[in-house]
């Protein structure tokens, strides 16, 4: 199997299973058919990998333009307002993919944005925590005591943002 249709295949288990997870933990996210599922959640990963990243660098100009307007020494005054603020943007961003899925797929029901906000924040959840564990996307957990060395990098690369707990 082609390395690239592999990647591809895990990520799409993986979205599909953290799916799954909300169906069952957030109540208005249901499926008709797991044939339905298996189309929300591909349609859910082409849109998370194309409009996701314009609509987050479209919050991040807005934020920036409001920033300017307010000055240096407000924006600065502002700043912990702005990183909760576009946290919760993130979260939106998230929700309404879910919702345009909803949408999209006849046979996978999203009720209302609120539901899709909270699923939106479990598949996230489940999908930072199967990546790690199974290496599929750029993100990692890594443990350790304090006074250890790191864990060895990959020669010559990046292994993706890392967080240290």
């Amino acid at each position: 199997m082609p390395a690239g249709l592999k990647e591809f295949l895990q990520r799409w288990a993986v979205i599909t299973v953290a799916v799954l997870v909300a169906e069952h933990v957030v109540s208005g996210i249901q499926y008709d058919t797991w044939q339905s599922l298996l189309v929300a959640t591909l349609l859910l990963g082409i849109l998370n990998v194309v409009l996701r990243p314009l609509l987050i660098v479209l919050t991040v100009g807005v934020m920036g333009l409001v920033n300017v307007g307010l000055g240096l020494r407000l924006a600065l005054l502002t700043l912990p307002l702005q990183i909760g603020l576009f946290g919760f943007l993130l979260l939106a961003i998230n929700a309404m993919l879910l919702l345009m899925v909803g949408n999209l797929v006849s046979a996978f029901h999203v009720r209302d944005f609120w539901a899709a906000f909270w699923g939106g924040l479990v598949i996230g959840l489940i999908t930072l925590i199967l990546n790690s564990l199974t290496r599929t996307g750029d993100s990692r957990f890594v443990f350790r005591r304090q006074g250890l060395k790191p864990p060895d990098r990959k020669p010559g690369g990046d292994d993706g943002p890392v967080i240290d707990i």
